[in-house]
């Protein structure tokens, strides 16, 4: 990864070796270690199985076709980041956002930017996203993430949502063998396995899945493209499923109510300052452990087992943060999207959506078909079937519309609480099927 001095997340100074074919670049990190990159390719650094130009093949090439946003104007690629993010964020309260979703706003404002020259394919900002914002994004989407609380008030609707991740399992089995993506090539397990998780926890796990995997940026954005378009579809059958089932008679509390983007808990300096404090000390602490122990892709994993098991011997103080964390990691995920849709080529997006898809459409297809069937056969109420489905396949926050809406109110906070359970286990459950069965199929 090539950057400036002038980079304010991730300092780095740049001394070329004497090799003119196969340079070896020095990363003079802000404690003054130094760090070897070598690449095969001439004036070329690889970072984290990217690749990034040195400051003089990037001098070279403003001869041609260079983005009016340079990738060395740190201020400028992060001005346009944040407003890619922003927009995303403002494009919800329109009618075409809201329907969308502000993540694949985001993209495709990140993606025209980046094809039509206003900023670059790549930059050193990019990598201090992936490398440094992404792991931060993590606990802070955690911090209720108190496994004790889920098992002991969720009931049958924790028994139902498990249902649902066998059915996401066998779903993606299926898909897989029916369309194995061959065109992507090797990123065709690798996407398989992050939608995986995506369909038991969130986008969160998508993205740690991905990012853990090395799934190219332009994969990754298609499945973004893909995903929004399955989900909005299946939301609307699960509703239409659930259109004869009637609201519950109990009345839910004002605390019950709240969903986890829209507390209305007045936040303070000191709260922020701590959700952010205590977050990046548990990326530290992961960062550590996946050195010391040589674990090649494991931070994002090991920054996820620290939240989750911190968040559920220290409930109370986790819950505490839990709505400054919520506003941070909204606008941190922004980032990301916006720099997943920069980091792409339009013309990748479009012929790898189509298959990715179809693949998607056939996974949840069959999580649908499983999971009522297993629902059947365990004599367990559909409502509460349709709830686990869609905390499945949306998450906490979808699954707290959805009770809310339907006017079932006593599962409001049950459908909370197995969304975050989804999103605590997704992770290692996406990782660990991809290898151990997807990329042998």
């Amino acid at each position: 990864m090539a950057a400036s001095s002038r980079l304010p997340l991730h300092t780095v100074a740049l001394a070329s070796s004497p090799s003119p074919s196969h340079p070896t670049f020095f990363c003079k990190i802000n404690n003054g270690a130094k760090f070897p990159y070598k690449s095969n390719l001439p004036n070329t650094i690889i970072h984290r199985g990217r690749s990034w130009k040195d400051s003089s093949t990037i001098k070279k090439s403003h001869l041609n076709n260079s983005p009016i946003v340079s990738s060395s104007d740190h201020w400028g690629i992060w001005a346009a980041l944040l407003a890619a993010a922003t927009f995303g964020l403002w494009s919800e309260k329109t009618k075409i956002g809201s329907m969308v979703s502000a993540a694949l706003v985001s993209i495709l404002v990140g993606l025209a930017a980046s094809n039509l020259g206003i900023i670059p394919h790549d930059a050193p900002a990019y990598s201090a996203v992936f490398r440094y914002l992404l792991p931060l994004t993590i606990p802070l989407l955690l911090f209720r993430a108190d496994l004790r609380q889920v098992i002991r008030t969720t009931g049958t609707l924790f028994l139902a949502f498990l249902l649902g991740s066998v059915a996401t399992i066998v779903g993606t089995t299926i898909a897989f063998l029916m369309v194995p993506m061959r065109s992507l090539g090797p990123d065709n397990w690798k996407i398989a396995s992050a939608l995986m998780g995506s369909y038991i926890g969130g986008a969160i796990n998508y993205v740690a899945i991905s990012e853990a995997l090395g799934v190219s940026p332009s994969v990754i954005a298609a499945g973004v493209a893909a995903d929004n378009v399955i989900c909005a579809l299946y939301f609307l059958l699960l509703f239409t499923l659930a259109s004869k089932i009637p609201p519950e008679s109990a009345k839910v509390t004002d605390a019950d109510s709240s969903c986890p983007e829209s507390s209305k808990n007045k936040l303070s300096v000191l709260q922020m300052a701590t959700a952010i404090a205590v977050s990046f000390s548990i990326c530290k602490t992961a960062n550590s452990i996946t050195k010391t122990f040589g674990i090649q892709g494991g931070e994002l994993p090991a920054v996820t087992a620290i939240i989750v098991m911190l968040a559920t011997f220290f409930p109370s103080f986790f819950r505490h943060l839990a709505p400054a964390g919520d506003l941070f990691a909204l606008v941190l995920m922004q980032v990301f999207f916006a720099v997943l849709g920069a980091s792409g080529s339009l013309w990748n997006v479009i012929n790898t959506a189509p298959s990715i898809f179809l693949f998607a459409f056939i996974q949840v297809t069959v999580h649908l078909v499983v999971i009522l069937g297993l629902g059947k056969l365990f004599r367990i109420d559909r409502k509460l079937l349709l709830l686990a489905s869609n905390a499945n396949i949306g998450g906490p926050t979808t699954a707290c519309g959805m009770a809310t809406a339907k006017g079932w109110g006593p599962l409001v906070v049950p459908g909370i609480l197995v969304g975050i359970f989804g999103i605590s286990i997704a992770t290692f459950v996406g990782i660990g099927f991809g290898m151990l069965v997807l990329r042998h199929i």
